[in-house]
């Protein structure tokens, strides 16, 4: 390092009391109300030391050492951590649990003079009093895998983005940025774009009939294949259907029927990865929302009659692994509530075996901490992520749910119609963790081999087509990157932040579009950067960040492995990359200034309208997606807006004479019971009033 310590002893003279440095002021009010006065807890807000902003920082002559700096406007946390510790007894160093944590850890002692091999270093799993006080009992020394580890992907990080992001500023112009992994990212978002383009939808029909049992009840059944063959039938065309069709008789017969109990076990509780998608698929949150508000949970809330107290376990992990401890107390919550059935002694395998599951999974610290007991004291985000957290800890011990399935198999003629059905027979962890609603009961008329049915004119015939490859949700390319082995779940918000502010990508609903420049810079990375955005690549060099972890590689080896032939790559590129530049397209809009075409351009913040006659004329605008709703207040256009932080909302044209603002559509009818506008969410069933107290739905 080259920030050099303050201090060669901390335990000599007068010195008095403890003090422990943690990174959050919030975590440090949280453990210092459980420590009182004896302990000086301090926060150092996060690094102290890093990577200097202005320059590189890392030396590529000399074994790519990091040129570490106190950092810019930290002076005054600095001076009051070396204040403390010249006057601390004892000391001690509680950052988070992980690589970053204990790189921070690792400069901290390096400013007050603690030796890397002594025990001051404190970690924990939860911000409780119990276990905050059981780590103090034991401290250890630095992890020097783990600081390592952080270090290597730091100077890779470096590299890449103060490398190539000046490449792309002279190529494409100022705010485009690289990053490691936030150029694979794209490549994958973009990549899937490109397998959309290229999707040809095939045609193909489905046969259903309505069939009558003896008793006046029906079977809805759909075509599957010729009797006597498994193979499902590939109808092409709608001659097809009607060959089909003309071939079915009136009469059929149940040629099989099958029941039996299927059961479905719950997931096992939140790893980081999988918390940022369950949040995203059930409420809502984007990744970066999601990790804000864990974070939040985990260092502590003020929770009334309890004071602060931190409500989950760590937020960074891998690992699905719970402790002895808290499936003692899951037990204990599930059969005292629920009783011995809805208990079972769920067991789940990590996907990678070693070094992440140094933390359990995310779970309540305490079980008993029910969500609705504390909803008071949360903020309604925090309540509905507590809420997820918590249920799906509590469903993972739990029994499976059963249902009673049922599968029926109707002869028509030549033709085999299937149905099945089902119908939940024990909840299960479903008494819990049953959010989406969507397994719903199928009833299937009991039937017998043999039984007689009549085909009920008309039958159904329904044409479709093939669907593309879906676009990336964050939910789906945060499962993506994980699965590919891209990045750390810990950086998948940040990674999709960026590809946002960048205008690399934007959202429609909730899908993540490449913009015409990302896909530009994608194209020329592969051209000219292959190994960058190779997914195969990234992805080992995440397992040499591993090996560095475990100390089974140096990370100046990895480094060099990386960084080879990099510097070749990069000069061919400054010569040899054509600009990255998006054509205008006409937006059949005239200027009204001085009569000219108006263009669609692309500007870092997305597409606007400026005048073909620039320079001579300057006249630029936003593009205006109209509605075609009268504003309800001055009878304006009602237009599609962004916020700063690219949230889209309603607003009148005649903005700011009228301050009409929706977060939802309005769709220009107003309410029947208090006349106020009434708005409808793109996929809603129903339009809703906006006055809050009137609570009108249609």
């Amino acid at each position: 390092m080259a920030v050099k310590s303050t201090k060669s002893k901390v335990n000599h003279g007068d010195k008095k009391g403890s003090l422990l440095i943690v990174e959050s002021p919030s975590k440090a009010k949280t453990i210092g109300k459980y420590l009182g006065s004896k302990y000086n807890v301090i926060a150092s807000v996060g690094h102290i030391i890093d990577l200097p902003k202005s320059k590189l920082g890392v030396d590529t002559e000399n074994n790519f050492e990091p040129e570490y700096i106190q950092v810019r406007g930290k002076a005054k946390v600095i001076k009051e951590i070396k204040s403390a510790a010249a006057k601390a007894e004892n000391i001690y160093v509680a950052t988070d649990p992980d690589r970053e944590g204990e790189a921070i850890a690792w400069h901290i002692g390096s400013l007050i003079g603690l030796p890397d091999g002594d025990d001051w270093r404190v970690t924990f799993n939860e911000v409780t009093k119990d276990k905050v006080l059981e780590a103090l009992k034991s401290p250890h020394s630095l992890d020097m895998g783990l600081v390592n580890a952080q270090q290597a992907r730091r100077v890779l990080d470096r590299l890449v983005g103060y490398k190539l992001s000046p490449l792309l500023w002279r190529k494409g112009g100022k705010g485009l940025t690289a990053g490691r992994v936030q150029s694979v990212a794209l490549r994958i978002i973009c990549d899937r774009e490109d397998e959309i383009d290229a999707f040809v939808p095939q045609e193909y029909w489905e046969i259903y009939g309505n069939f009558q049992l003896d008793d006046g009840s029906v079977i809805k059944a759909i075509l599957h294949n010729k009797t006597g063959s498994k193979k499902k039938l590939n109808i092409t065309s709608g001659e097809m259907v009607e060959d089909i069709a003309g071939s079915l008789g009136t009469n059929g017969v149940i040629s099989s029927t099958e029941k039996k109990l299927t059961k479905r076990s719950p997931a096992p509780p939140f790893t980081t990865s999988s918390m940022q998608q369950d949040a995203a698929t059930r409420l809502g949150f984007s990744s970066k929302k999601t990790m804000q508000i864990a974070q939040q949970l985990y260092e502590g809330i003020e929770i009334k009659g309890k004071g602060t107290t931190g409500l989950i376990t760590y937020l960074r992990t891998d690992s699905v692994r719970i402790s002895p401890q808290a499936k003692a107390a899951a037990k204990e919550y599930i059969t005292g509530i629920h009783g011995e059935k809805y208990y079972k002694n769920n067991v789940f395998s990590n996907k990678k075996k070693d070094i992440q599951d140094a933390h359990e999974a995310i779970r309540p610290s305490d079980v008993y901490m029910h969500p609705e007991s504390i909803k008071s004291s949360l903020t309604a985000d925090q309540f509905k992520l507590y809420n997820l957290i918590w249920r799906r800890f509590v469903a993972s011990q739990m029994a499976p749910s059963e249902f009673q399935s049922t599968n029926v198999v109707i002869s028509q003629g030549e033709y085999d119609f299937k149905a099945n059905g089902s119908i939940q027979v024990f909840d299960g962890y479903k008494k819990e963790y049953n959010f989406s609603g969507d397994e719903r009961d199928k009833l299937i008329p009991e039937v017998e081999k043999g039984d007689e049915v009549k085909l009920i004119e008309p039958i159904e015939k329904l044409q479709k087509f093939t669907n593309p490859p879906a676009r990336f949700t964050e939910a789906s390319i945060v499962k993506e990157l994980e699965d590919k082995n891209i990045g750390r779940p810990s950086t998948y918000a940040t990674i999709i932040s960026t590809l946002l502010d960048r205008n690399y990508v934007v959202k429609q609903e909730k899908q993540l579009v490449p913009t015409t420049i990302g896909r530009l810079v994608t194209n020329a990375f592969k051209k000219y950067f292959d190994n960058i955005v190779d997914v195969g690549f990234t992805a080992s060099m995440e397992e040499n960040l591993d090996d560095v972890e475990k100390q089974e590689k140096n990370w100046h080896d990895v480094i060099h492995s990386f960084y080879e032939g990099f510097e070749e790559k990069l000069e061919n590129a400054m010569a040899n990359m054509e600009y990255l530049k998006v054509p205008p397209k006409e937006s059949g809009e005239i200027c009204e200034k001085c009569g000219r075409p108006m263009l669609i351009r692309e500007g870092r913040f997305g597409p606007f309208l400026a005048c073909s006659g620039f320079p001579d004329c300057k006249n630029s605008k936003p593009i205006q997606k109209k509605l075609g709703v009268k504003c309800p207040k001055c009878g304006g256009e009602i237009i599609e807006r962004k916020s700063k932080k690219g949230r889209i909302f309603y607003g009148c044209s005649n903005y700011p004479e009228c301050d009409f603002v929706s977060w939802d559509p309005p769709t220009g009818v107003s309410c029947p019971k208090c006349g106020s506008p009434m708005t409808k969410k793109p996929k809603a069933k129903y339009s809703m009033c906006t006055n809050k107290d009137c609570g009108y739905k249609e």
